[in-house]
Order: structure tokens, then sequence, then C-alpha cells
């Protein structure tokens, strides 16, 4: 699934007889009018050709609400100057961020037209290409894209934010699921991320619009229990605060009083956590005091007006000021006991603080345009910044060898939203996630640390490695040397550093282990002479339930598996006629029976030869990259350390090779007798209808009990295209369902698949 997810930006031609001209001039001038409201310097040139261009690019189409589709880069950039106030090249690339994606125009267009700033914004903005077919695959990467793009120009996932805002305020032209499926996707990863960068508004309007279209029964009940009971609430507040007004209005303070109204997706989050009616929750009662003042300290004053009239509720008081949340939000919280009982809760700040805590980052990107600067690239060097990207570039320090599901789960993990505060035996202030575990903590201080970790003291007193640190616990981790990473840890850690260093110690201890056994196999065939293919090789190997050759070594090298059976099996496939007495001679290899059975099987082993000569004694493997098979025209080359590789003699590889290492390739032949099954793929193509993939498969294995190893098959709108690994004896065996394959009602084009 993209980013910018085009569900309600379906395209259709507009009637011939639709004028768009009487609304452009109009919605352009409005644009404009905004942005020398909101702005601090705008090149209004430049934003008109940009949405000159954009009514262009996109003349021809309709939205899914009937809209001229130039509506919606225009909504996009509107939010980017009115809720997200950023500059003038934002709001350029926010009317271009679906030209290049979605129209004829190219980024070079765009960089010709604009400027490169513009034009690398667009293009952060703008998903991959359909180079992914895997939907998994493609998500992960999308989300990697975006991040790297992140880590390059903020205002690529700002503009992000108001292009998915948009989308969602315009759901309701939709199919009910697409509209499930966009909403679940804001809710699991916009919104949250939202979060990370401090913009409570576009999170809270994101996840209501989410919770609307996901549950819509018991949205619409909130919604109406809430207006329901909304008066009344309105004058409990005014009661509650009119003696608070006198008593700051009395010490001088200029301020601003509004009642905070939870959103939807919150309360009913609580609801059901909490299993408790919407009357039953008292934190629906709510306030925000916003001070005229730079000083953090008249904060605290207000807080000591508010403690004295009413009366503090100690465990609800949270000092976000001394200790700001990672997204820089600050704000002192606290709940009251008010008139008849009921609870109140408040939060005090400053008006900066408040900038913040309502537009997070872009706040910050406000204040430094005002500043004059106006390079977005160095503030990414300002330490009062710092915070904001290294949870993104923790994420891909580690993330090279991370599988696309893994990716995804660790950008997911990192956008938590309550935080816990814990010290160090130094009192060092560390911040981690809720649920955290002296296993994340230990992997935060420094790497070596976490693989060395044999236990934990919380507060001084021992606890277990999956113990949950609580906020203000002093935390002290004991290591030893001799200590290394379990897989358990995995499952009970959860911040993305931890489970990644695990997992790449864990990897890297079994990439080891797998070379170990490797060796101790080759010594062990050595020693009884044998001589197998790999393909033929795997095939013995899975009927010990080894599902790759590396499972195999890698038992072996942690004794979980047994060497003398794999070479009996393979002795006995060797030679069918082998009688039991024989098979059991060969566990003492020592003896003459056992030597003269050797040299018996050798006469029916399967197999090549070097030019007439019999290979038996020679290391041979047959390439993966053309898998030939018996019939197949072959030759060999001679390898540092693997013997010769097997190709056939048309194999692209062959080509290229031959000129580097023309004195290595030599003749080769099968031997004349062969029994085993080689490996063989076939791609297919053809119509998508249903039923082909059991017809595929039935013509394959109704032909001489054909083994197949696997099958992959993607549809592309009515055609499908397949590639199916299956287990021949011979080439004849491969033409013949070659042949079957191509009887196939809408089969267009079988043929062997290479790599």
């Amino acid at each position: 699934m993209k980013f910018r997810d085009l569900f309600s930006m379906k395209k259709t031609a507009l009637p011939d007889d639709y004028n768009i001209g009487t609304s452009v001039e109009s919605d352009l001038q409005h644009l404009l009018d905004e942005c020398k409201k909101n702005l601090s310097a705008c090149n209004e040139e430049m934003v008109a050709k940009a949405f000159r261009f954009c009514v262009d690019a996109h003349k021809n189409d309709l939205r899914a609400s009937g809209e001229p589709y130039y509506t919606h880069p225009l909504e996009v950039a509107l939010i980017v100057v009115k809720e997200i106030p950023l500059d003038d090249v934002s709001v350029a690339a926010a009317l271009l961020h679906d030209v290049v994606e979605d129209t004829t125009y190219s980024l070079d267009d765009v960089r010709a037209e604009f400027g490169s700033m513009v034009a690398e914004i667009v293009d952060g903005a703008t998903k991959i290409s359909g180079i992914f077919k895997s939907a998994e695959v493609k998500q992960a990467e999308n989300y990697r894209k975006l991040l790297l793009s992140l880590v390059k120009d903020v205002r690529v996932i700002l503009i992000k934010f108001a292009d998915r805002l948009h989308n969602m305020r315009t759901l309701t032209y939709l199919s009910p699921e697409r509209q499930k499926r966009m909403a679940q996707e804001t809710l699991e990863i916009y919104a949250p991320f939202a979060h990370r960068f401090g913009m409570a508004n576009i999170k809270w309007e994101m996840e209501d619009l989410a919770f609307k279209y996901l549950f819509p029964v018991e949205y619409e009940n909130l919604v109406s229990s809430l207006r329901a009971s909304r008066l009344e609430r309105t004058e409990y507040l005014n009661a509650f605060l009119e003696p608070v007004k006198k008593r700051l209005d009395a010490e001088g303070l200029k301020y601003e009083i509004s009642s905070r109204p939870k959103h939807l997706f919150s309360i009913y989050n609580k609801m059901r956590r909490q299993n408790k009616t919407l009357d039953e929750l008292y934190d629906l009662l709510a306030v925000r005091i916003i001070l005229e003042t730079s000083e953090n300290k008249d904060c605290f004053t207000v807080y000591g007006i508010v403690a004295d009239i009413y009366e503090p509720i100690p465990e609800r008081f949270k000092n976000f000021i001394s200790r700001p949340k990672k997204n820089s939000y600050q704000s002192l919280h606290t709940s009251v006991i008010g008139p008849d009982g009921k609870r109140v809760e408040v939060q005090i700040r400053t008006k900066s603080m408040h900038e913040v805590s309502e537009k997070g980052i872009a706040a910050h990107f406000a204040y430094k345009e005002n500043q004059g600067s106006g390079k977005v690239a160095s503030w990414w060097n300002d330490k009062e910044l710092e915070e904001w990207a290294n949870w993104v570039r923790d994420i891909f320090e580690n993330a090279g060898e991370e599988a696309p599901e893994q990716l995804l789960e660790s950008f997911k993990l990192n956008l938590y939203q309550d935080e816990i505060y814990v010290y160090s035996p130094k009192n060092d202030l560390i911040i981690l996630p809720q649920g955290a575990t002296p296993i994340d903590y230990a992997f935060e201080i420094h790497s070596e640390i976490g693989y060395r970790c044999i236990g934990a003291k919380a507060n001084g007193k021992i606890v277990p490695l999956d113990y949950k640190i609580k906020t203000g616990d002093q935390m002290e981790i004991l290591t030893s040397k001799n200590q290394r990473p379990s897989k358990d840890w995995e499952r009970f850690c959860i911040t993305h550093k931890a489970k990644s260093h695990i997992r790449k110690f864990l990897n890297e201890e079994r990439r080891t282990k797998q070379l170990e056994g490797k060796e101790l196999w080759e010594r062990k065939a050595k020693k009884l002479d044998l001589h197998i293919n790999n393909d033929t090789f795997e095939r013995i190997i899975h009927t010990f339930k080894y599902d790759h050759l590396f499972d195999f070594y890698y038992a072996l090298a942690v004794g979980t598996a047994n060497l003398d059976d794999i070479a009996l099996e393979i002795q006995r496939r060797s030679a069918p006629a082998a009688t039991t007495q024989q098979e059991s001679q060969l566990q003492t290899p020592a003896t003459s029976q056992t030597v003269a059975f050797k040299d018996a099987a050798r006469e029916h082993v399967n197999g090549v030869q070097i030019g007439g000569t019999d290979s038996k004694n020679v290391l041979y493997h047959y390439a993966r990259c053309c898998n030939p098979v018996p019939g197949d025209e072959i030759v060999g080359i001679v390898t540092i350390g693997s013997g010769i590789k097997v190709h056939r003699s048309n194999c692209k590889n062959v080509s290229e090779l031959k000129d580097k290492v023309g004195p290595r390739i030599m003749e080769m032949n099968w031997s004349k007798i062969q029994q085993g099954e080689f490996i063989s793929a076939i791609r297919i193509t053809g119509d998508d209808r249903a039923g082909m993939l059991n017809d595929i498969t039935n013509a394959i294995v109704n032909y001489n009990n054909t083994n197949i190893r696997s099958v992959n098959i993607d549809a592309f709108g009515a055609e499908f295209e397949g590639i199916v690994t299956l287990y021949v004896k011979n080439l004849d065996h491969l033409d013949t369902v070659f042949t079957r394959l191509q009887k196939i009602r809408g089969v267009k084009n079988v043929a062997r698949f290479d790599g």
C-alpha cells in the first residue's frame, strides 16, 4: 500500500462542457491571501506558478467526489499554510505533490520549472514505483523511503500529514472496504507518527476520523452522548473557573483559558480499557490555562493558585516542563477535586509551549524561519531539534538485514505514545517507552552492555530481565563477559534498538554455526568418499525434516543432527540393491566389505563426467543460476574452494565468464546412468481465471508423480505470471511437463526459468 493512498482520488475524465476557469482564479486568490496571513514571507509568483502548473497537469481528472482533481492538492496546500504553517517552498511542493506520480510530467520537469529544492520534496512525497510485487515488501519499502526522505528534509513528512489529513476528511466518497483500509493505516501509522512529531491537533483529528469509519456505531453513540451532556459540562466548568480567574487577575497574569474537550477516540479507548461508562470518566472535565509569558516559573505560580483553591490529587501531577517528552511537549498536568466532588483535569503552559504542543516540529520550523535562516538543511544539526531525528536514525542503523515485516514492526514499535523516565546509577535521566524491560534499558545505554547483561537491579533490588520498568526507577545492569543474548530476550523486550541488536547477534551466531556444521559435513563426506549433487542432497535432508541445507549444517554444529544417519541414507540411495547386511556394514567403514560395497555403488552413482572420464573423485556442484538436468549440454567451471560448478552450455553466466576464465572451463558430459532427481524452474504466463492454479499443479503432479517444490504466482489485472519449481529426472521429463502445461486453457507461454 502506498503512503498517500490514492483510493480517495479516483480519476475520471472531466465533462467536455466543464468550465474549470470560473473557480480557478478565486481559489488561487484565496490561497495567496492565506499565505500572506500565515507565512512570514511568501514568493507569490512561485506559489501562483505552482498552482497553475497543478491545475494544468490535472485538468482532465476528477476526484471520487466529482470535484476537479486540482482541489485536492489545493486543500493540502491550504492545510500546510493554515494548520501546519511552513513556508512558500512547502506550499509549492504541496500543490505539486501528485504531479509526478499521476500525470505525464516528470521530476525533471518540476526541477526545471521550480528548482531542485521543490523537486526533492515532491520526490520524497511520491511513492516508490511498482518494482516490489509483494505488498508487504512494498509497504515496508515505502515506509523506509518516507523516513529516509524525512532525514533529508522534514517538509516531506509534514506535507504527507497534510495529504493524509485531507484524504481522511473526504473518505466518505469511497467504498466501505477502502474506507476501513485507509482508516486502519491512518490509525496504526499516521496518527502515532504525528504524535511523535508533537502535532497533537493533526493526530487527534486523524484518530477521530479513523474511529468514525472503523467503529461507526460506537462513534455515533459517543457523539450523541457528548452532545446531550455538553451544556451541563459547560455550566460546571464556568463555575469551576470563576474563582481561578479572580486569583489570576489579582496576580496580574495575562492568560487564556479554554475548556479542553477530550477527543473522541481517546474517550472510547479509555471507556473500553477501564470498562467504564461515559458518566464514570472523570477527565471529561478538563481546562487549559495558557499564559502570555516566557517565564516557566509562572506556570508553577498558576499551579499553586489552582491547588490552593481546589484539593489536588498528588498522583495525577505530571511535570512535563522540567522533563519534556521526546517530542518536546512541555506542560504542567494536574487533577483537582472541584465542586460537588467532581474531578477536573488542568493543564498549564506558556504560549510558546502551547504552540509546540499543537504544531510540534512545525512550530520549531516556523521559529527557525522567523530567525531568518530559511535553510531547512541547517536545522538538522541544531541540538534543540536533535531528538526529532534520533529515533529515525536508530531504526536504520541496524535495519539492513531485517526482513520487511520486521522493519514494519520496528516502525510501528517506535511510534509509541507513552514514555517513562528512569535513572542510571549516576542519576542520568533515560527516557524509554512504557513497558520497557532491563534488556531495553541495557541496549539503550550501550550495545555491549546489552550483549553481556545477566541481571538487573531496580532501586537496589534484583529484578528479572522481563521486569516492567516504572517511571522513577533507578536501574543498574549486571554484566558478565561470558553472557550472550538469548532468543527469549526478543520476545519480551520492546524497543527497536534492543530487538535489532539481538537479531543481529543471533543471526551472526547462526551463520558461524552453519559454517562449522558445513565443515563437519565436508570432512565426513571426504572421509567416506561420498559424492552427491546439492539438489539430491536437499531432497535427502528434507526427509530428515530440515527445510534447507543450512538448517542441517546448524543442527550438526549444535549436535542435534546425526552425521552417520545422513551418510547412510546417501549411500543407500546411491546403491538401491544393497542388502540390509551391507547397510549395517557401512557403520564400520574400515572393513573390507564396506570398501567392496562402495566400489559397487560407484558403478551406479548419478553424476557427470569430465570429457569421457568419470568424475567420482572430483568435488562438483550444479549451478543454481541455470539448474542443469540430464539431457542438457553442460560445461564445468573450476572454482576455488567449491570444486567444479556444472552449468548448462548456454548459461548466460558462462558466456560472460568465457573471456575471464577461459582456461578453467572444462568439457563435461552426463554419466550414462542417472537415477536421481534434479531441480528445475518454469515460468508460466497467461489469463488469470478461477481454477488456473489447480489446473497447473494437477498437470505437473499427475505426470510420473512429479514433485513440486514451490509455486509463486502473481496476478496483474486480467493476467498472471508464475514460477513453479519442481524436481525432474531429465530433460525429456521436463519437456513433457512443458507440453502438458501448454495445453491448459488460458496458458500463453511456458518457458524454462533461469535464476
